[in-house]
């Protein structure tokens, strides 16, 4: 028994290293790829899974924040501002997410998921010379973000993150690389300050929900930590556009699989 427990510990602790270097280069803290992987691994429903993941989530975005600010730092004060509008909206869209239904939650999730990969293709494919252009250019300044959109910007994140626990960085990156112009490594870096906060208040909403495998969820953090900075290192060695066809490859991925193969 002793042993079996040691090496489901062992192999949680090296699938969390593989999701911290996942997490890392997307941005999004291993959680996209966690959840559907934690259904199928462990039968888990889609509450349990969202739950399980946050575990990892929470420190892994705080370690990648760290990783993207040192390289890039991010205007912290226009971070606290968005914060505070998705911390509100993260505590309540996490209550309601909790009492949905556990496959429309998950067919919801697989849904937007593939809304945002076609959204981020097309943009792509409408910006691909200004994106080449950013690229010779390095991963350089962001244009401002106007005081106005702040709180838009946090209220959208912090939705997203209370139902389905990663949306938030889901929604920010794209949001900060098509309308602000960011860069793709800048933007990631800000979207991973964003959700630091809301992944705490959905982890803590999920676990009064009884949502949460900690046994499960803390050797998957303790590996997502001990990688998330590979993950962030090999995204500088990406080019914007290369990067961005990785994010939208593991978005629709991701969600054909989830449509497609029962999890259990």
């Amino acid at each position: 028994m002793t042993s079996h427990v040691v090496l489901t510990g062992l192999i949680n602790l090296l699938l969390g290293m593989g999701l911290g270097v996942a997490g890392g280069l997307l941005g999004i803290g291993g959680g996209l790829i966690a959840i559907p992987v934690l259904g199928y691994l462990y039968g888990m429903d889609q509450h349990l899974a969202q739950g399980t993941a946050l575990v990892m989530i929470a420190p892994n975005v705080l370690v990648g924040f760290l990783r993207y600010h040192q390289r890039h730092p991010v205007h912290l004060r226009s971070v606290a501002l968005i914060c505070a509008f998705s911390m509100m909206a993260t505590y309540v869209a996490a209550r309601f997410a909790a009492g949905l239904d556990a496959h429309l939650l998950r067919t919801a999730f697989a849904l937007f998921l593939i809304a945002l990969a076609a959204y981020f293709v097309l943009q792509l494919k409408d910006t691909a010379g200004g994106v080449r252009s950013a690229g010779c250019a390095g991963h350089g300044a962001s244009q401002a973000m106007p005081a106005a959109a702040m709180p838009l910007m946090g209220i959208a994140s912090g939705v997203m993150s209370g139902i389905f626990t990663v949306g938030g960085g889901l929604v920010v990156v794209p949001a900060l690389v098509t309308v602000f112009g960011m860069p793709q490594t800048r933007a990631q870096g800000m979207a991973l300050a964003l959700v630091v906060p809301g992944s705490l208040i959905a982890l803590a909403t999920y676990a009064h929900a009884g949502h949460v495998d900690w046994s499960t969820g803390v050797p998957l953090a303790i590996g997502g930590i001990l990688s998330v900075s590979w993950g962030v290192a090999l995204a500088y060695r990406f080019s914007p556009v290369r990067l961005r066809l990785v994010f939208c490859a593991v978005l629709l991925g991701t969600a054909l699989t989830m449509l497609l193969v029962k999890p259990g």
